[in-house]
């Protein structure tokens, strides 16, 4: 007799529930969410299979109950809240519930879960963007107070404004003590902002000196250590895609498609996937049309589409196709290619 568990993950507790080869209930129970915990609580039924949703915590568990030779799989969250909607009273038990006939029938798609490495480099990715962020809010702050009081700044270049806003401070601005101190409390926030920038972005430039996947990414124009190290982080392993063009619906770059009867609609992208390295793309593929003098087979398909439908299409449409190209160099482990005239013209990836 073959045994399928589903579990439910929460922060504190985990539900479990065990089903024969029929779907009937053999066992439910509720654990603590941790891997030695769920392990003994599976362990005297020898599971055929289990699994668990994707979310804060299942990288943790599926990695520790993997170690402890678990049948673990992780499944789409959204995939399981499909069959999972139709249960009449959402619980936690009622969940289990589900997950378990779920993994039964084999009804489920089992996610890629990423790499210890990936995950790293993608926490290091995340965190610079967030402070990034936090350091154009303290700008734009600084802005506001300023403006108040008669001090313009002007322009967004980093290296100037700490110059111009002491400048300001010094000797235009016409305010009371008080707002000289939250304007100097400000600037000295965005100055540790800055320091700790620059300190992650060390660490970036010496993650991707030390790999030559990286590296070789970034030989493609448009293409810098961020948009390069992220895409590896976020893909791991290149061979999980039969096609390259798979690499670009991955991302959310491809069009949705509603096609029923004589019916048949595309729409925009379906930006599922990775925001931060959609993102990144779309940021690369701009600085390919816009910055990069130097000719490509790349870019003049690009400039193509925008004569036709505009930039911000060129920009969408380039932004895929660098997820295709970077995957395919990837796997054949080819630098780019500057010129359509050499053998095997990217234009074949499209």
């Amino acid at each position: 007799m073959k045994y399928y568990a589903g579990l439910d993950v929460s922060q504190q507790t985990t539900s479990i529930c065990i089903v024969d080869e029929e779907g009937k209930t053999v066992a439910e129970r509720k654990v603590a969410s941790c891997p030695e915990a769920i392990s003994e609580a599976l362990e005297p039924f020898a599971v055929a299979r289990a699994g668990l949703e994707t979310g804060p915590l299942s990288v943790w568990l599926w990695n520790g109950l993997k170690e402890r030779g678990v049948p673990i799989v992780c499944m789409d969250a959204r995939h399981a809240n499909a069959a999972l909607k139709m249960m009449p009273a959402k619980t936690d038990r009622n969940d289990a519930i589900g997950l378990a006939q779920i993994v039964r029938t084999g009804w489920c798609k089992s996610v890629h879960v990423k790499s210890t490495a990936s995950h790293e480099a993608r926490a290091l990715l995340a965190t610079r963007s967030q402070f990034v962020r936090t350091r154009c809010d303290l700008e734009n702050q600084i802005r506001g107070v300023l403006r108040t009081f008669g001090g313009i700044l002007f322009g967004k270049r980093v290296g100037g404004f700490a110059k111009r806003a002491e400048e300001i401070i010094d000797g235009e601005l016409d305010a009371s003590p008080t707002i000289q101190a939250v304007v100097e409390a400000l600037m000295r926030a965005r100055a540790n902002i800055l320091e700790q920038i620059r300190h992650l972005e060390a660490k970036v430039r010496l993650i991707a000196r030390q790999n030559k996947v990286v590296r070789r990414l970034m030989s493609v124009p448009g293409v810098g250590v961020i948009t390069a190290l992220g895409f590896a982080a976020t893909i791991d392993d290149p061979t999980r895609f039969k096609r390259s063009s798979s690499a670009g619906a991955y991302l959310g770059l491809t069009p949705r498609i509603y096609a029923s009867g004589e019916t048949m609609r595309s729409g925009r992208v379906s930006k599922r996937g990775d925001d931060f390295l959609r993102r990144s793309l779309y940021e690369a593929a701009n600085a390919l049309l816009t910055r990069i003098p130097r000719f490509s087979a790349l870019k003049s398909w690009g400039l193509r589409i925008a004569r036709r439908g505009g930039y911000r299409k060129a920009k969408v449409a380039v932004a895929r196709k660098l997820a295709v190209i970077l995957h395919a160099m990837w796997i054949s482990g080819e630098p780019f290619r500057w010129s359509s005239q050499e053998p095997g013209d990217l234009a074949s990836l499209q």
